[in-house]
């Protein structure tokens, strides 16, 4: 080897190559995996290469755009494999090969079919609008030359075939591993991950204008596979159900707004309607997770003025566990909030919510102590003797009566009904003496 071709080799002991994997749709979750990963192995100095294993039908621009702005500022070279055989790296999948420092694919693989398209499906034209449609709106041109611009980027910085990466966008072009390696649209097939590595042992690299030969002779790779934060974004993103969430956010709110109240409709709808616009790429997962953060926040406090029968408090505790779930994830210890003790504050909301309608349950079975409900069943005192219309003493209150028994002074009578503001009675065979009396009785 030359002093030339020595420019930077890349040690080989206790080297370990991390193995990260797209399979899907590529979206944010995804996209989060991805950059967080290669930033990851970036801070770290016993990883020569990263290797991605991709089978995808294309996803999300913006996603794709993130994570190949990690690979293209990556100080570590990227290798980029269509695997398994069967796999394929259509539309963004073909944008992220044409970006990675070496572009692998599998026996039986495909790429290509790059053409952009809008996530929404537009709605069946008219018979006179068709023929208009035929030609592509200046938007769609605009977006069409971006793509292409993109992609022919790509192939001048990775030096690999600009008019086929064009061709893919414009036409939709697809290729099959074998012809895809003999019109220099990727470096070389390798059946697996240990194979590719195998293959590029000793290779030179460029990265960064800087050429880097591979020494991979004793490195280690190591499966990367996404945690239960990016598997569980991955699920509540998937367009399917990002598109079902979008739709009970929008409903939820208009069902709110006819009716008077935040209640239930209202919580589902906002909570949904943010991780639908996380899910779409409107607000970045940072945003998201203060948003919920905040919404669960003021949900709670909501909960202790305003009687809701715990509706403001589970939705207050949901909102806050996914907003710590989508915002506190890093690698530097001194800025991770650890998982128990999001689950611990769980917890502990859940059980206070509990407790507290276990209080209100037991509070509706208590005696009322208000209103005209208190009055009936209510034991009054009879104020002097009577019979048919007299008056009663009721808490320091003197009530009129009524009672079609005769009655005697310091009788303890129960009330039946309350005609307007007349107590009607029904006797009782118990007399009390006043005080008096019974002080005369002691002196005696």
């Amino acid at each position: 080897m030359t002093p030339s071709q020595q420019e930077n080799v890349l040690p080989s002991l206790a080297s370990q190559i991390p193995l990260l994997t797209i399979k899907g749709a590529i979206g944010p979750a995804i996209g989060d995996y991805l950059v967080r990963e290669i930033n990851s192995a970036n801070s770290r100095n016993n990883v020569p290469l990263i290797i991605i294993t991709l089978d995808t039908p294309g996803g999300l621009s913006a996603s794709l755009r993130d994570i190949n702005q990690s690979i293209l500022n990556s100080d570590i070279p990227i290798a980029c494999l269509v695997y398994p055989p069967g796999a394929r790296a259509a539309s963004a999948g073909t944008y992220i090969l044409y970006a990675c420092h070496i572009a692998a694919m599998a026996p039986a693989t495909t790429l290509g079919a790059a053409t952009p398209v809008n996530i929404a499906s537009p709605m069946t034209p008219a018979d006179d609008e068709k023929v208009q449609k035929s030609a592509p709106s200046a938007m769609e041109n605009k977006v069409l030359n971006d793509a292409i611009a993109y992609i022919r980027s790509l192939a001048q910085l990775r030096s690999r075939n600009e008019q086929w990466a064009e061709k893919a966008v414009a036409e939709a072009a697809t290729l099959t591993a074998k012809e895809a390696l003999e019109d220099n649209v990727i470096t070389l097939i390798a059946e697996t991950p240990k194979v590719l590595l195998d293959k590029l042992n000793g290779k030179q690299v460029a990265v960064k204008d800087k050429n880097i030969e591979l020494a991979l002779s004793n490195a280690v790779i190591l499966s990367k596979k996404p945690d239960w934060r990016s598997q569980f974004i991955a699920t509540i993103t998937d367009p399917n159900i990002a598109y079902i969430l979008m739709l009970l956010g929008i409903y939820g709110l208009l069902f709110e707004f006819y009716s008077p109240g935040v209640g239930i409709a209202g919580i589902i709808g906002g909570i949904s309607l943010l991780i639908a616009l996380y899910a779409f790429q409107l607000l970045p997962l940072n945003f998201a997770g203060a948003a919920l953060l905040l919404l669960g926040v003021v949900l709670l406090a909501m909960e202790s003025l305003v009687p809701s029968f715990g509706v403001f408090g589970i939705g207050g505790v949901g909102a806050f566990a996914l907003g710590s779930i989508f915002l506190f994830d890093t690698k530097l210890e001194q800025f991770r909030v650890s998982l128990p003790i999001i689950a611990s504050f769980t917890l502990f909301s859940v059980l206070f919510i509990v407790f507290a309608l276990g209080f209100i349950y037991r509070a509706r079975k208590n005696k009322i102590v208000s209103g005209q409900e208190e009055i009936i069943n209510a034991w009054v005192m009879v104020e002097d003797d009577f019979n048919g219309l007299g008056y009663v003493l009721f808490n320091g209150e003197r009530w009129a009566a009524s009672s079609k028994k005769a009655l005697k002074k310091n009788q303890q009578v129960q009330v039946l009904e309350v005609n307007g503001l007349t107590l009607v009675l029904a006797p009782s065979t118990a007399v009390f003496r006043t005080t008096e009396e019974q002080n005369n009785d002691t002196t005696i």
